[in-house]
């Protein structure tokens, strides 16, 4: 009996991010620290162009040069332009390989889309945070529903790959505005999610609402119960789920107030997807007994979870460790046991 990893395939080129912090931003969102966030301090544009320009990725594989930060497309046009240019010349002489960049959702207008596509942009990475209104009200992000929606579709239609950023857990949301992103997400089916579980940073308006009382985040049982069962819908959809929590950036844990953190947040929470797949797919525990499995060599890191903290799970469906082989192959397979 073989079964397949439900996670799609997530090999990709490497990226090679170019920070951006702030620029094109009206004002700062409640949650927003982009400094820690990115562990880049903001430097003019022009500077960072000079700098690309003259140090290119010297990467193998050859990376996707990414504008992360700020809002891209609300940068002045020239400015847009310029970077796109520039990324052509790097496309053509061979030091990368794609284009993505990151912006709001209220901040794209179909010309414009038109425009960078015909500029060689290839990813449009779109920071939603939720589809439902409550949330978006509460944390002041100045757009609609509908405005979130049009904007997925709008990115799609201009034949730009598409990329969701939503945050759980964000000043205003429950657990029922989440379930509603992951259904609007699988209607949607973007080429890649990011899952950003909020969490308060030291100098921002949100860590002042905590402060206060007036923000309670998530705990990180919560995230726990919720994510997986997500995160498994949308591998099976297709849609690679590309990042779980920020990236753990010099300087960024410090300045960690509340939420829900681990150093292992990612991995914990794909071993508990992968959980959920195999609970469904393995025979019942009386049939395990005659067979063992054999896993691929790459999943020894997340199958039993962070410290082993899935193996009393799996032990219960019938799967101890002793019954698991690790072989050079890409998918599970049931066999009798020698």
């Amino acid at each position: 009996m073989r079964l397949n990893h439900p996670e799609p395939v997530r090999a990709g080129p490497p990226v090679f991010p170019v920070f951006i912090p702030f620029a094109g931003c009206a004002g700062r969102c409640v949650f927003c620290s982009q400094e820690r966030q990115t562990g880049t301090e903001t430097r003019p544009l022009d500077s960072l162009r000079r700098d690309l320009e003259a140090h290119p990725p010297a990467m193998r594989p050859v990376p996707e040069l990414a504008f992360y930060g700020g809002t891209f497309t609300a940068l002045p046009l020239k400015e847009q332009e310029a970077f796109l240019t520039l990324a052509a010349k790097l496309k053509a002489a061979g030091s990368i390989c794609r284009t993505r960049c990151s912006t709001r959702p209220d901040a794209l207008k179909p010309p414009l889309l038109a425009r960078l596509a015909a500029l060689g942009l290839d990813c449009l990475e779109l920071g939603i945070q939720s589809f439902s209104a409550a949330p978006l009200q509460a944390s002041r992000r100045g757009y609609s529903p509908e405005t979130a929606l049009r904007a997925c579709r709008l990115a799609q239609e201009a034949g730009l790959e598409l990329g969701v950023q939503l945050m759980p857990g964000m000043p205003g949301m429950e657990p029922e505005h989440f379930q509603r992103d992951m259904e609007l997400c699988l209607e949607l089916r973007p080429s890649l999610l990011r899952l950003y579980p909020c969490l308060v940073l030291e100098g921002t308006a949100l860590a002042q609402d905590w402060k206060n009382g007036a923000y309670t985040p998530w705990s990180l049982e919560l995230i726990m119960e919720l994510l997986p069962p997500a995160i498994l819908r949308l591998w099976r959809r297709g849609i690679r789920v590309i990042r779980l929590g920020l990236a753990p950036e010099e300087g960024l844990e410090p300045c960690i107030l509340a939420g829900p953190r681990h150093p292992a947040l990612g991995q914990r929470l794909r071993s508990r997807a992968l959980f959920l797949h195999m609970k469904e797919k393995l025979p019942p525990p009386q049939h395990m007994s005659t067979l063992e499995l054999h896993a691929p060599n790459r999943c020894q890191g997340e199958f039993f979870g962070h410290r082993g903290e899935l193996k009393e799970a799996y032990a219960r469906l019938g799967l101890t460790p002793d019954r698991v082989r690790w072989r050079e192959q890409d998918y599970f397979e049931l066999v009798p046991r020698c």
